[in-house]
């Protein structure tokens, strides 16, 4: 019997529904940065931790120069190393989507930490998926879909914000230009 070759999401965000009630993935918005027919790899998008890079960076025992002051996020639930998305022309593990790097390398990561001008969001933790495990997650509605862009990416927003206006954009966006959505929906 043929099987047809698994369609990869690798580039792709996936949204919680209001179905998936695990807490660790209650309103995630998640880029998948690998997926392939051994399991897929993701990093939640939209949990800043209460630090940034640089005040870990200057902390025992990594003490590593940096001049990024932005919050490092919660990739996901799995213990990782650090892990980072950037734009920068080199320096990249993986080409997630066009022009959007993911690095577990330190000395790549040693770079950017310093570099001016590229867009860096750096994540401790990963969400991970063995083969078949998030396929069957998304046949029961816990996952949504949409193809990432850099804003998506590199937004700073919080738990629920950036989840919310993806909600809209996927269930009001069937009926309604998603650029007339407000960002706040008590404004009407």
């Amino acid at each position: 019997m043929y099987v047809a070759p698994m369609k990869s999401l690798q580039g792709q965000l996936l949204i919680a529904s209001s179905k998936l009630l695990d807490p660790n993935f209650v309103h995630s918005v998640i880029l998948l940065v690998q997926h392939n027919d051994e399991g897929a790899l993701g990093l939640i998008l939209n949990r800043p931790l209460e630090t940034t890079i640089k005040q870990v960076c200057d902390q025992p025992p990594l003490e590593l120069p940096c001049s990024l002051e932005s919050p490092l996020f919660q990739g996901g639930p799995c213990d990782g190393p650090l892990m980072v998305l950037h734009n920068h022309a080199v320096g990249g593990q993986i080409e997630v989507v066009p022009e959007i790097h993911f690095t577990t390398d330190r000395s790549q990561i040693e770079l950017l930490l310093i570099s001016e001008g590229a867009d860096v969001k750096c994540f401790v933790g990963y969400a991970g998926w063995s083969a078949g495990q998030l396929e069957a997650e998304m046949e029961t509605g816990s996952w949504l879909t949409l193809a990432a862009d850099k804003e998506q990416i590199f937004s700073d927003g919080e738990d629920d914000e950036q989840w919310s206006r993806l909600m809209a954009r996927l269930t009001l966006g069937r009926w309604i230009d998603p650029s007339q959505i407000p960002d706040d929906p008590n404004v009407n």
